[in-house]
């Protein structure tokens, strides 16, 4: 079964969202499906933060060292593009499908002075359409994942507007819609009934379980950065556990090092 049946099998696909080789890693010996990078957690372990703030040879970097120990698809997230011209987006999204990359997510939505805002929808639709027409010129299939940011912005009229751009994205070449921290039931339903894309969501606080999510017809279901927040919140814990304890006891604790 390849990437893009994966997203129409009889229950969700759940994508494991990574940031290095032991969080890939982890995840095919988890029997995973496929993975998908979370920028917001790969630009946290570089330092920076989230929404372009490292660098595509950056990004492109830590997708290669992903893709060299893994055999699991991957899906990577280039935000808006990394790059101002559609021609230079369509050139890096071309360098990641050389790496072997099953499929990409580009927002519709960019960070500019620490704020992210939506960009013109139709501006955004043609820049879809020229990343399909240009890895058709160049024989290359990838399933192109289109993140809407309505939701995700707490805009007033978040599901109108979502659903306006879910069908001119559709009419524009992308394969799905990815549309961050909706949760409510209602709002899943009526993307679903009203978009022929495959519904990706992404974990939030008052997210449905993932039997819920398959009933209202979800057809992918995201991490985010959440693994790795509560990943790093442990470590946290950790930390200043063994420097009040004055022992390395607890470090020692699981069954891996017994």
């Amino acid at each position: 079964m390849n990437f893009t049946q994966l997203h129409h099998q009889s229950a969700p696909l759940l994508i494991a969202n990574v940031w290095d080789v032991p969080s890939a890693l982890a995840a095919q010996r988890a029997g995973y499906q496929a993975l998908g990078t979370s920028s917001a957690a790969i630009a946290d372990m570089l330092g920076y933060p989230d929404g372009e703030g490292m660098s595509f040879a950056e990004l492109r970097y830590i997708v290669g060292r992903i893709r060299a120990a893994t055999t699991l698809p991957l899906s990577v997230n280039i935000e808006s593009g990394y790059a101002e011209s559609v021609g230079d987006i369509v050139d890096n999204v071309l360098q990641l499908s050389a790496l072997g990359v099953a499929g990409i997510n580009l927002e519709d939505s960019h960070v500019r002075d620490g704020r992210r805002e939506l960009l013109d929808a139709e501006h955004f639709a043609k820049r879809l359409q020229a990343i399909r027409e240009g890895l058709a010129t160049h024989r290359v299939s990838l399933f192109l994942n289109a993140r809407t940011d309505p939701f995700l912005l707490g805009m007033p009229e978040a599901l109108s507007v979502t659903l306006s751009r879910a069908s001119l994205y559709a009419s524009h070449g992308a394969d799905g819609l990815f549309v961050p921290c909706v949760h409510h039931p209602e709002d899943i339903a009526a993307l679903v009934r009203q978009t022929a894309l495959p519904l990706n969501v992404m974990a939030v606080p008052g997210l449905a379980d993932f039997a819920t999510l398959s009933e209202l017809g979800v057809r992918r279901i995201s991490m985010g950065n959440a693994v790795h927040s509560a990943l790093q919140t442990q470590l946290n814990r950790l930390l200043l556990s063994l420097r009040h304890q004055r022992s390395f006891a607890g470090v020692f604790d699981d069954e891996s090092h017994r």
